[in-house]
């Protein structure tokens, strides 16, 4: 079945239609993995997206349940240039076209993605509808242009129920440690990687309160990943505030805007932001580069950082956008990249075990 992607500049990119066939409409990206893609198409932090993939050929080692970020797909669609045929690999358990379409979710293949991505790196982050309905594209693109989504996403893939995870081994230092992991979209993978860093995790919705978080008496907080813009998060940023001189805290993506927000910085939309697993690093306090995987569509803005009690620990070498800051008193600290990896590399996993040496520090404090 022929489809088409409409963006609001007018611009129409026509393919076939793969997966679900449903019509959506959403903020068209695109990521730079060369794998991962089903680490992608489950990560939250892609909620309400529209997902294009700039390496040719995807889906050639199928779906499992392993790689898995969430329970579910939470893009709205997905963007291919080829879509596997015959994928092999011995985890397989089903295609990409058939995961899409269990899923409801709808998929573009034969699209020229090299001319999308660049299109997208002229104008921006583009809103755009994925459509087979081919009879009136003009009045289609009108539409999507007027479009306004008003919901709140971080609100649609945060947990309901709190739940607790027990750690799988013991921390650097031999000890196991209560973090509270506030959940704005986490990936199953940072949950995973704190278990094995020693950490025994409760995980509570994004809105839950510092009172009710303190009240389960962790040894730290830990702010999660997820979807949309940080000031929509208003909770959450209310409840950092009053944490942050209570609890060592750790942040990661969203989790690191958050925290910059409740403690007096600023954020901003970047052109077209940074998705995929090769992204340049800088600690500025080693001068050591890292390859990390990022996917975030906000930034830190520097220049909101003047007299604040917060450093720069790490920026962007593409852009020199802020990737990183610690406070200058307190144990807190954020990244903006995912150094859980998953997919990509894993040079950051050290993070975790700072995390725990700063809750050590303060329980032999206290």
């Amino acid at each position: 079945m022929q489809c088409a992607l409409v963006l609001e500049t007018g611009k129409i990119f026509r393919g076939e239609s793969f997966g679900a066939s449903e019509e959506t409409r959403g903020e068209v990206v695109f990521n730079t993995g060369m794998t991962g893609y089903q680490e992608v198409l489950t990560d939250p932090s892609y909620a309400d997206q529209i997902v294009c993939m700039t390496y040719p050929l995807i889906g050639n080692y199928g779906i499992n349940i392993e790689d898995n970020q969430s329970p579910k797909i939470q893009v709205k669609g997905f963007i291919v240039k080829e879509a596997a045929d015959g994928p092999n690999h011995w985890q397989m358990e089903s295609l990409l076209s058939e995961r899409l379409a269990a899923a409801g979710v709808p998929g573009i293949k034969g699209i020229d993605t090299r001319a999308l991505t660049r299109h997208i790196r002229e104008y921006g982050v583009l809103k755009g509808i994925m459509t087979c309905d081919l009879s009136n594209l003009d009045k289609t693109a009108q539409e999507i242009k007027e479009w306004q989504n008003l919901e709140k996403v971080v609100s649609t893939v945060s947990t309901r129920e709190i739940y607790n995870l027990p750690a799988l081994s013991a921390a650097a230092d031999g000890r196991y440690y209560k973090v509270v992991a506030v959940d704005f979209g986490i990936k199953g993978n940072i949950l995973q990687v704190m278990r094995t860093k020693g950490f025994n995790v409760t995980v509570v919705p994004y809105d839950t309160s510092a009172e009710d978080i303190l009240a389960l008496e962790p040894d730290g907080v830990f702010l999660s990943n997820g979807p949309g813009d940080p000031k929509d998060v208003k909770d959450g940023i209310e409840t950092i505030k009053d944490l942050v001189e209570k609890k060592p805290v750790f942040g990661i993506c969203l989790g690191h805007q958050l925290l910059t927000l409740a403690l007096g910085g600023d954020t901003f939309k970047l052109k077209f932001g940074h998705r995929g697993g090769n992204q340049p690093v800088l600690d500025v306090r080693t001068s050591k580069v890292t390859i990390t995987s990022q996917n975030h569509g906000y930034a830190v803005d520097k220049d909101s950082l003047q007299g604040l009690p917060l450093k720069v620990t790490h920026i962007n070498l593409n852009d020199k956008t802020v990737e990183g800051i610690i406070h200058k008193e307190l144990p807190v600290f954020s990244v903006q990249y995912h150094p859980e990896a998953g997919p990509g590399p894993s040079d950051s996993l050290y993070l975790f075990d700072n995390f725990a040496a700063m809750m050590g520090v303060r329980n032999n404090a206290t």
